[in-house]
């Protein structure tokens, strides 16, 4: 415990009065002026840009990270409900167009200060090797300009800093989680005895919420509202396990900072900082590197209005890459109903997962795969669930009153990334007078025949475990992709380490830069490829 504590102290430096934000620790946080030039500025603070901050401001860089969103005080902020915390996504104006539109909200975007991992549901697989490579072993997506072996120690370091809970992963690269799994509740259990029945394996966790005491965070009560934001503190997001370790080593995280364009000096070729707005006012802050870590619309919307003399076509953009690429997961929800009452309410959504259908399966018509996992849906969510069976009224109403009857579990299937799924400007402006994003979707037959799968595979499980009745619905989420990692500048915008391709100070380090998503949630992963990116920075020393 004490290396964790060495290398990012955010745990320890909590309170202990029974509140939970360090108001001290940002009372007394450094504030630099727009005219200072600082080491570093980042644009965005959730999964990989706190990390980067963090990573960074210990190293001794002069670090200024802005987010668009509030800096969230879970005592004052969050409430315990699921039509109370609407606040916590990002909601502003955006198109959605293509065959197959994809809801942005709740399921797929973060505002404020730790980004979407505030409202995600605390599940962080790694990804498997085969994802490194599946034009080269499946013949579809693309190969990253890095492999598995790559990450595996960052994997290991952000799994201790969160940390992530579960039992010894089998499938991919097997390894073993810092704590022990969590119990499970009813939803879980379902799960593991449908599962053992149907002959499918599946395991507890792994959640990055803290099972045990870890430095002054509590263990999860397993009130069940993950998804609402965790008012105690034991479900990691980077607002309590990066952030305030960067405060306490002298970076400034600057809120309520909507940053519409980053300023590229035209004779060098370097960038120079980043307009922003705040309280209604225009500023730049002046900086010698900067990164981008928006998150995979906003990213690509910030480089495409970031165009200029030299970037025509938007920064970065030269070979039309750009918001290209972009993929959404498959996420069907199946229900079974038992007649035992399951309340599965009362436990952290993701409990119990199987990743056995992860891989490429020869004998079927489609590449790639699924993983499966509980999810848990509260009132309002499941409402949906009825709904979209054609259930409405008084009809509606009886079929809530059995909601303690139902487990719910969901999947995510790998969505390829394809050319024409991607974000460009859109007529429409934002409060600011910029463009807004308009990001157009669609399926292709192996996406489909993948969501088909993993529902028969989930009615399999449910109906093994007693269910006598299952419902599905179609959903997406996660984003990733639209300013790929690659090995050159015409399949990529950055390359192995997160550097753009056309300005050699310039970074990006979210999602956006994964070119595969796998069935795996991408927190854990993102975190990996700042923490890398961050690593090759302080190493190499010559940015600065």
């Amino acid at each position: 415990m004490s290396t964790v504590r060495e290398r990012n102290e955010s745990a320890w430096l909590l309170p202990t009065d029974g509140t939970r934000t360090n108001q001290s620790l940002r009372d007394r946080m450094r504030r630099y002026a727009d005219q200072d030039e600082v080491d570093l500025v980042v644009v965005g603070c959730g999964a990989g840009g706190s990390t980067l901050i963090q990573r960074m401001a210990r190293a001794g860089w002069s670090v200024v990270g802005l987010d668009a969103g509030p800096f969230w005080d879970p005592d004052e902020d969050w409430v315990s409900d699921e039509a109370g915390s609407h606040t916590l996504y990002w909601t502003e104006p955006r198109v959605i167009t293509g065959d197959d539109p994809i809801p942005l909200g709740s399921n797929n975007s973060g505002r404020g200060v730790g980004g979407s991992m505030v409202h995600y549901a605390g599940y962080t697989p790694r990804f498997h090797p085969s994802d490194f490579e599946t034009h080269t072993r499946d013949g579809v997506g693309a190969d990253w300009p890095i492999e598995y072996s790559d990450l595996a120690d960052y994997y290991g370091l952000i799994e201790e800093e969160l940390p992530v809970a579960g039992e010894d992963w089998p499938w991919g690269d097997p390894h073993s989680y810092p704590y022990s799994p969590h119990p499970v509740g009813g939803n879980g259990e379902i799960f593991l005895r449908g599962a053992l029945a149907a002959g499918i394996g599946a395991r507890v966790g792994p959640v990055a919420i803290t099972n045990g005491v870890f430095g002054n965070r509590p263990h999860c009560i397993y009130r069940g509202f993950c998804l609402q934001g965790c008012k105690v503190n034991a479900k990691a997001s980077p607002l309590i396990t990066h952030v305030p370790d960067a405060l306490a080593h002298s970076a400034e995280i600057r809120p309520d900072s909507m940053v519409t364009r980053v300023e590229v000096d035209d004779r060098t070729g370097l960038a120079t900082g980043v307009h922003y707005i705040r309280d209604g006012r225009e500023h730049f802050q002046k900086a010698r590197m900067v990164a981008i870590a928006g998150y995979s619309i906003e990213t690509p919307r910030l480089l495409l209005n970031s165009a200029s003399k030299r970037f025509p076509d938007g920064l970065c953009n030269d070979f039309d890459m750009v918001g290209r690429y972009l993929m959404v997961q498959g996420a069907p929800q199946t229900g079974g109903r038992f007649d035992d009452e399951v309340r599965m309410f009362k436990a952290p959504p993701p409990e119990v997962s199987s990743e056995e259908f992860y891989e490429t399966d020869p004998t079927k018509p489609y590449k790639r795969g699924y993983s499966i996992q509980t999810v848990s849906p509260l009132p309002i969510t499941w409402a949906e669930h009825e709904a979209a069976q054609g259930h409405w009224g008084h009809d509606l109403r009886e079929r809530m009153t059995d909601y303690v009857h139902w487990a719910v579990l969901g999947a995510l299937c790998e969505f390829l990334p394809q050319a024409d799924n991607r974000v460009t400007l859109a007529d429409e402006k934002d409060r600011n007078g910029n463009p807004v994003a308009r990001f157009s979707y669609s399926q292709c037959d192996n996406d489909r025949m993948l969501v088909d799968a993993a529902r028969q595979s989930m009615e399999t499980i449910l109906q093994a475990a007693g269910a006598d009745e299952v419902i599905t619905i179609k959903r997406f989420a996660h984003l990733v992709g639209g300013a790929r990692m690659a090995t050159n500048e015409k399949d990529g915008v950055v390359d192995q380490y997160c550097r753009t391709f056309a300005v050699p100070n310039l970074l990006i380090t979210d999602g956006s830069v994964l070119p595969t998503q796998g069935s795996a949630n991408p927190a854990l992963t993102i975190m990996a490829v700042a923490a890398r990116a961050a690593d090759r920075l302080i190493n190499a020393g010559t940015e600065r």
